[in-house]
């Protein structure tokens, strides 16, 4: 059974990091003995090694050991191995690119699918979905295909944000970026805004958080979807 925690980012302004979703994760991750961590996403070009001792240090309250799949010799037996996994924020293209370089994509899906626990924040959810289409971030790196996980029917648009109507800046908004997306592509794209989370237990999916999300179908209006409700509805 799948146990998912699908989050638009990990860091709330002015917070430390992983703070605000701490309690969900309390129970998310009751009995995992080591939560192995893909660094592979690299935000700000951080190490791989620093970037885990980030979350280790996020993680320091929990009894569990958190290790970085790059400790491995092999990341596959990595994967194979973990407890949990928690694949973090980033360039989604470098996250990507490396996951298919490293021949990760189908050991992650078993592993999520056999019902080992899986924590994604920002790059670490857009791979959640289909593909990675509607991903905010620059493609620095060009992976073999943007192809992702596919273990939600659905594609993210994690860090939504609404258009300001006072705003002066001239260039596309999300949402025009969305609609763009649906002028060749058929699934359909939530817009997670910043503290908002997906919860995913065996085929039910629920929006989490204090904030509404924004929904989008090829062909409709965006609407509003709120907080605590089952997303297969919309599908």
């Amino acid at each position: 059974m799948k146990k998912m925690i699908i989050a638009s980012t990990s860091t709330l302004f002015g917070e430390s990091y992983l703070a605000y979703l701490l309690p969900e994760l309390q129970d998310h991750f009751e009995h995992v003995s080591e939560l192995v961590f893909v660094p592979y996403a690299r935000p700000g070009g951080i190490s791989h090694e620093g970037y885990t001792e980030l979350v280790r240090k996020a993680f320091a309250d929990f009894s569990l050991k958190v290790t970085g799949l790059h400790e491995f010799e092999s990341p596959v037996e990595g994967i194979a191995r973990a407890d949990a996994i928690f694949i973090g924020g980033g360039n989604t293209f470098v996250l990507l690119d490396a996951l298919y370089r490293e021949e990760l994509l189908q050991p992650v899906r078993d592993a999520v699918l056999s019902g080992t626990p899986y924590l994604g924040t920002s790059a670490g959810s857009n791979v959640t979905g289909p593909n990675i289409m509607t991903t905010n971030d620059m493609p620095i790196v060009l992976p073999p295909s943007l192809e992702a996980l596919g273990l939600i029917p659905f594609n993210l648009n994690p860090h939504y944000l609404d258009p300001d109507p006072t705003s002066r800046h001239q260039g596309e908004s999300r949402a025009t970026r969305i609609k763009e997306f649906h002028a060749f592509n058929t699934q359909a794209v939530i817009g997670l805004r910043e503290g908002s989370w997906i919860e995913v237990r065996g085929n039910e999916m629920h929006l989490r958080g204090p904030l509404s999300a924004r929904f989008f179908r090829p062909g409709e209006q965006p609407f509003e979807v709120e907080t605590g409700t089952e997303l297969h509805t919309f599908l």
